[in-house]
């Protein structure tokens, strides 16, 4: 038998039949087809996971290392070259251009800040037709990574695969029709920076009409279209009719977009300082080990790099070879509704044929409840008063039934079980959703027998399968009018039941609750339930994981809890009326109770440890220590106070209770307090997220000295003409550095060096400014004018703004000190502490 690993959904290994029993004429092409088809998917994976290997083998990429800009970019040249060598005789030309820029931006992201980049790296590949060609489409991968990761999944697994996508359609005998341009950007995680310095700086991005970008938040799995456009239906058209395996999700897009969820890619920019359609894929499973030392190669299975490789190159092969590439403006206006139904099928139709849907579903509805409201025996709107009462019964119970289990979730919270379910998921399923079921079926159990006493079963039955229906016509008319494409949820989850409900009407008059009514009845809800699960899935993939990295201010019991309770509460919806034809519900609800009390338990008592060193599953705790020293300077120059130690941060709502244990001198004695008269409370935070943690611990320690000390100058300080006060600085210092300015009481910034000229993203009346360069970088010379206070808004003692200048030391033997090396090898395994140097220094003028 000849066994090869194939594409297949669930098929991991594709036998031959021995070929003398295929071996005539009309069999023998397809074998050698088939035969080749799998040869070329083997081919395709392998060499997929051996440049995957070959990226990750150095380790860790930061942006300035060494790992970044020599080796994984001389792999990736060399792996060029020899495509290009291979493919020269073909119909195709193939150009390579390192690019190396230096800019600088504003973005609203984590509050808004602005950065600024010195000669980071961009490895460009241009494969286009022998005689060029006008139009291109971008691929878009990063190959650099957060300081301590491998980065594996994010982002080495699509720059693996882009190489072998290149090869694929550089080979093709069939010259394209357009070109492409592979990116390999090598400044992603320094925040989308190496992106922006192509799309603005680079002669080829004047050509490009649409990009994919391919991007993680998870470790493998599928990847999941979670961003198209803006508008550009063409695009999703495109993904639905040549993804081999389609997994798009327009509720992904549209909750991704609303800010939820604390993260960004590569699209932004070529949206938004491009000006470019795209699509956005990324890996979403497992996101428990996103951004750790976990992420290896050896986590990423091979069916995810090989389904990533067939929809890569089939939606590639279909823009380049398509005439809509050329004239895409022609086809801009206008969003699609899309989703797919379990990762077979792909369905998509523009926003406005979904709007007409929408309402024909929601005028159908309300006609078939105006007709039943206009039935015999429902004068002077005794229906309407029904299906009301019922209505706010409904409602009531969603409310009191959430406000329940956040008690339940406070209970555990102030146990200080919080976060029990990151490592044993379903036992917060077991908790809160027995509560949550528990706590509905007990209200309209009183409901049926406190308010509507005797009233027959099948009519009670009858209309609270007709409040489900209201609400969710009234969510959908909502998310309509909303202009919102996510309206398809609801629109599906009226029509079905609608239908089945109109089939088996006489079904339920006849017999109630009988079992064939029951069946038929779960058979016509089937299409939309197991779609609506789907998408509950996809949000406690994405979301559970997330709460492990979204610092200590958002409680993640209140969290869960809720998602949790609001899943039950859609699920339950049509199957509200169950409750009014079943006799009885006391077992239903001493098993729910049972299970709650149990489980209650067993999470009071701390059985379920949220964390895990499991090789084959960790979930671990993410910390984040900096071994810094800390100098501040007064007026006059001189330093006015200095100290160093270990600044810890937990990622998570848990803080630090389960580190004491193992570090007893790490517990809230240390715990640090913001001085507000200090940029970013006198602390050197890597980005502007003190909002997310403001638990922080500061253990004293040793002075660090790094071999390469910040220099920091200020070069000349000049009175303008229109009365503000120019100041110039140098900056010499590692890859990674970040800038505070606070402007005191009565004093304004009122332009800069940074950005289009214009400070934004006051935080609080601080500035944030994000600064990285690669190799061979000048000075960083920056400047900023500021309004000096008036005699109205006259300064205080401490000058009219403090500057702040803080250094990261990512890589190298300048990342670690003996006393780092010492606390890291005390914290537990199932902890990730990620760790580096740093310094911070603060000035007043």
């Amino acid at each position: 038998d000849l066994s090869l690993r194939s594409a297949g959904l669930g098929l991991r290994y594709f036998h031959m039949l021995p070929f003398f029993y295929v071996l005539n004429t009309v069999q023998l092409p397809f074998c050698i087809l088939m035969c080749t088809l799998f040869v070329f998917q083997s081919f395709f994976t392998s060499q997929s996971r051996q440049h995957l290997e070959q990226i990750t083998s150095v380790g860790p990429r930061p942006v300035g290392s060494e790992e970044n800009e020599v080796l994984t970019v001389g792999y990736l040249l060399e792996q060029i070259e020899s495509i290009r060598a291979t493919t020269a005789a073909g119909p195709h030309q193939l150009t390579v251009d390192v690019q190396r820029p230096t800019g600088t931006f504003s973005i609203d992201f984590l509050g808004g800040f602005t950065s600024f980049y010195d000669h980071v790296t961009n490895v460009a590949v241009r494969l286009e037709p022998k005689g060029g060609t006008e139009h291109l489409m971008l691929a878009n991968c990063h190959f650099d990574t957060v300081a301590n990761s491998p980065g594996a999944s994010d982002d080495a697994v699509s720059c693996a695969v882009m190489l072998e996508v290149l090869h694929s359609l550089a080979s093709q005998s069939t010259p394209l029709r357009h070109g492409v341009i592979f990116l390999f950007n090598g400044a992603e995680e320094n925040v989308l920076q190496a992106s922006h310095g192509f799309i603005t700086q680079h002669p080829w991005a004047e050509q490009v009409r649409a990009f994919i970008n391919l991007e993680a938040a998870g470790v493998g799995g599928k990847e999941v279209v979670f961003q198209t456009g803006p508008e550009n239906p063409w695009l999703v058209q495109a993904y639905v009719h040549a993804a081999k395996h389609p997994f798009a999700s327009v509720v992904g897009q549209e909750v991704f977009q609303s800010g939820v969820i604390p993260s960004d890619t590569d699209f932004r920019i070529y949206r938004d300082f491009g000006n470019i359609p795209g699509i956005d894929l990324a890996f979403i499973e497992n996101g428990f080990i996103y951004h750790t030392k976990y992420d290896t190669a050896n986590r990423i299975l091979t069916d995810s790099i090989q389904r990533a490789g067939d929809n890569i190159l089939a939606v590639l092969k279909h823009l380049l070879m398509s005439e809509t590439l050329a004239e895409s403006s022609e086809y801009r206006h206008g969003n699609m509704v899309f989703f797919d139904l379990l990762g077979v099928v792909a369905v998509a139709y523009p926003a406005r044929v979904g709007t007409i849907l929408n309402y024909m579903v929601a005028a159908a509805t309300f006609l078939y409840l105006a007709k039943k409201a206009s039935l015999p025996g429902n004068g002077g709107g005794r229906y309407v008063r029904d299906l009301a009462c019922a209505t706010g019964v409904a409602v009531l119970s969603w409310v009191v039934t959430l406000l329940s289990v956040l008690i339940v979730a406070l209970l555990v919270t102030l146990l200080g079980r919080s976060m029990f379910w990151y490592t044993h998921f379903y036992a917060a399923i077991g908790l809160y959703g027995s509560a949550a079921t528990g706590k509905m079926i007990l209200i309209h159990t009183l409901a049926k027998n406190l308010y509507y006493g005797v009233s027959l079963s099948f009519w009670l039955g009858d209309l609270y399968f007709d409040v489900s229906l209201l609400l969710w016509c009234c969510s959908l008319v909502w998310l309509t009018q909303r202009g919102l494409c996510s309206a398809y949820v609801p629109m599906l989850m009226v029509a079905f039941p609608l239908i089945t409900r109109l089939l088996l009407s006489k079904e339920l008059k006849h017999k109630g609750a009988s079992l064939k009514y029951s069946f038929l009845y779960l058979l016509g809800l089937t299409l939309p339930y197991v779609h609506f699960m789907f998408l509950i899935w996809v949000v406690f993939e994405i979301f559970t994981p997330i709460m492990g990295r979204s610092g200590t201010e958002i409680p993640s019991e209140v969290v869960m809890a809720s998602l949790v309770t609001l899943a039950t509460i859609f699920l339950s919806t049509f199957f509200l009326h169950f409750m009014y034809l079943v006799k009885s519900t006391k077992w239903i609800l001493t098993g729910l109770g049972s299970v709650f009390m149990v489980m209650f338990l067993l999470v009071s008592s701390g059985l379920f440890f949220p964390y895990s060193d499991n090789p084959q599953s960790p979930r671990p705790k993410r910390i984040f220590l900096q071994h810094t020293t800390r100098t501040f300077y007064n007026l006059q120059g001189q330093v006015e106070s200095r100290d160093a130690g270990l600044w810890i941060n937990s990622f998570d709502f848990t803080g630090i209770q389960h580190i004491t244990p193992h570090i007893p001198e790490i517990n809230d004695s240390i715990r640090t307090h913001c001085k507000d008269d200090r940029p970013f409370c006198g602390y050197p935070w890597f980005l502007p997220v003190k909002f997310l943690s403001r638990k922080n611990w500061y253990l004293p320690a040793a002075e660090v000295s790094p071999s390469s000390p910040v220099e920091f100058s200020l070069r000349s300080k000049e009175e303008t003409s229109w009365g503000t006060v120019k100041m110039t600085f140098d900056v010499k210092g590692p890859s990674h550095m970040s800038l505070y300015l606070m402007p005191h009481r009565g004093s304004a910034l009122t332009s800069w060096s940074f950005g289009d000229g214009t400070p934004q993203f006051d935080l609080s009346g601080e500035y944030f400014v994000f600064y990285s360069h690669g190799l061979n970088t000048p000075v960083w010379t920056f400047w900023f004018e500021i309004q000096p206070p008036t005699e109205l808004n006259p300064a205080g003692p401490e000058g009219m703004i403090s500057v702040a200048i803080s250094t990261h030391y990512f890589f190298g033997e300048a990342r670690r000190t003996p006393q780092l090396e010492e606390i890291l090898l005390q914290f537990p395994t199932w902890a990730f502490p990620s760790s580096w140097v740093s310094t911070y220094d603060m000035y007043r003028y």
